[in-house]
């Protein structure tokens, strides 16, 4: 196993497969002037299979294809496919949905489970604000579609900004009662490109929670070291409900998580200053048992937090588009 210094088994691990995406999200990417990865500089899809079985041996149990957007990659499949033929137990995909209705059949036939989509306003214009694309429709269409092959649950991530979508919370509870979608609410975080991040953008989830709470009472689900506080409506109406509380209520003390950059950098926090170079040492050379030492050693470096609510903090010099959901 993947034990840091606190404590911590770390068998989660985020997969980035492109910086690129076909969204400008406000809180992520500025609306123009993103510099893309020079295509060498990006890991194949036979390196990240091989990473992935190198983590696999360590113990990590849990993988999540992201990006940038995954779907904007060529053939993703076919890395979903080789990824599948490992027995990942839990192999899912974080997507914006844009493109998902093109690719759900093909998705869920090469092995997937399940997809979490974001979705941050059910109203097209102010959607198309948020994102700067008018593609709210499209993004429906990919839900209906990936329920439709399997890939449920189907999640909903919604990020919750102060002032911008929070008079939508109750909406979203409603779509989740009426669909059976499970929707998760988080907190607006420090990893935007344009650097425009303030704590006033933040909704805490306590107040996300209280807003269902007063139009649809919940109940707490137990569950496992996931970061979602997850809850059921107590009427047995299907859906649920997730907050996940970064800024307000961190889960540093339990987190599970890793990731991997489409460039080949491990990264044991989101807001990790340092990461592990793989990429350089896998391509000149090294052993999987090399590159397992490696892993660990990132592993055993884990701070014990994010230190957003610290004097000092520092935002990664990646955007969260650069780094993998």
């Amino acid at each position: 196993m993947l034990v840091d210094a606190f404590g911590r088994v770390a068998d989660d691990l985020r997969v980035s497969v492109t910086d690129r995406c076909n969204l400008r999200c406000t809180y992520c990417m500025p609306a123009e002037g993103m510099r893309w990865l020079p295509r060498a500089e990006l890991l194949t899809y036979e390196e990240i299979d091989r990473l992935v079985g190198v983590f696999m041996s360590l113990g990590v149990t849990t993988v999540r294809l992201t990006g940038g957007e995954p779907l904007a990659r060529r053939e993703v499949a076919t890395l979903v496919r080789m990824l599948a033929a490992r027995a990942v137990p839990d192999l899912s995909m974080t997507t914006n949905g844009v493109l998902l209705a093109k690719h759900a059949d093909e998705l869920a036939r090469a092995g997937l489970r399940r997809v979490n989509v974001s979705l941050d306003s059910l109203v097209r214009h102010r959607y198309e604000a948020m994102t700067r694309r008018d593609a709210l429709e499209r993004v429906f269409e990919g839900v209906r579609a990936a329920q439709a092959a399997g890939l449920t649950p189907v999640k909903l991530n919604c990020v919750v900004v102060r002032g911008t979508n929070d008079d939508e919370i109750v909406d979203f509870a409603r779509l989740a009662r009426e669909t059976g979608y499970d929707v998760r609410f988080i907190e607006v975080m420090p990893l935007d490109e344009d650097r425009a991040w303030s704590r006033d953008q933040v909704v805490p989830s306590a107040d996300v929670l209280a807003a269902i709470d007063a139009a649809y009472p919940l109940e707490p689900i137990e569950h496992g070291p996931e970061p979602a506080k997850e809850y059921r409506f107590a009427d047995g109406a299907r859906g649920s409900i997730g907050v996940i509380a970064s800024v307000t209520e961190p889960f540093c003390g339990s987190c599970n998580r890793l990731r991997l950059t489409v460039d080949g950098r491990m990264r044991n926090c989101l807001f990790a200053m340092d990461e592990t170079d793989l990429r350089g040492p896998m391509r000149a050379g090294a052993s999987d048992d090399e590159l397992a030492e490696l892993i660990r050693a990132c592993v055993a470096s884990k701070w014990a937090g994010h230190r957003i609510n610290e004097a000092g903090f520092e935002q990664p010099s990646r955007s969260m588009s650069l780094i993998g959901g």
